[in-house]
C-alpha cells in the first residue's frame, strides 16, 4: 500500500480536528439546561404559592408541566453526554463511581431511539394536559377543536415516526447478524 501523501494527511487532521467545532454547541446545551431549571423553580415557586388555592386537576396539570420540563432536561442531558462522547471525545473524569451505567454505551441508533422516545413522551404529556384542560374557559379559547385535532396528528407521527425508526434498527441489527 503506498503512503498518504502530506496533503492528504494534513486534510485528514482538519477533518479530525474539526469535531471540537461542536463542543461550543455542547456547552450552549449546558446553559439551556440552566435555563430549564431556572423556569422549573419559577414555576414550582409560583405554583407552590398558589397551592391552597387550586383544585386537584390543577395539581395535576402543575404536575405534568414539571414532569415536562424534567424530562427536557433529561433529553437535554442524553444529547450532551452522548454526543460528546459520540462525536467530539470520551469523557474521561474521575466521578467516585457516581457514573451514570448508560454513559459511553449509547451509539448513534441508542440516541436516536432515547430521542424519540422523549420526544413521544413530552408530546403525550402535552397533548394529555391539553385533554384535562377541556371545559376550562380559558384554555378552550386557546385550544380548539382543530387546535386539539392537530395536537394529535402530530403526537401520532411522532409515535408512527418512533416505530418506523425502532423497525429500521432493527431490521439493520438483524441483516448485520447474517
Amino acid at each position: 500500500m503506498l503512503p498518504k501523501n502530506q496533503v492528504e494527511q494534513k486534510f485528514e487532521q482538519v477533518l479530525f480536528l474539526s469535531r471540537w467545532l461542536m463542543a461550543p454547541m455542547y456547552m450552549g446545551l449546558v446553559v439551556t439546561l440552566g435555563m430549564l431549571m431556572v423556569v422549573f423553580l419559577r414555576d414550582l415557586w409560583k405554583y407552590a404559592l398558589q397551592i391552597m388555592t387550586m383544585s386537584a386537576e390543577q395539581v395535576i396539570l402543575v404536575a405534568l408541566t414539571l414532569i415536562d420540563l424534567t424530562l427536557a432536561a433529561n433529553l437535554l442531558l442524553i444529547v450532551l453526554f452522548s454526543g460528546y462522547e459520540n462525536f467530539v471525545s470520551k469523557l474521561e473524569i474521575d466521578d467516585g463511581g457516581d457514573r451514570p451505567d448508560w454513559m459511553g454505551t449509547v451509539d448513534f441508533s441508542g440516541l436516536k431511539m432515547k430521542l424519540i422516545a422523549s420526544i413521544v413522551a413530552i408530546s403525550g404529556i402535552h397533548l394529555l394536559k391539553r385533554f384535562m384542560e377541556i371545559g376550562d374557559s380559558v384554555a378552550d379559547a386557546k385550544f380548539g377543536e382543530t387546535e386539539l385535532y392537530w395536537f394529535v396528528v402530530i403526537h401520532l407521527t411522532f409515535v408512527v415516526s418512533g416505530v418506523m425508526l425502532a423497525a429500521m434498527d432493527w431490521l439493520s441489527v438483524r441483516s448485520a447478524k447474517k
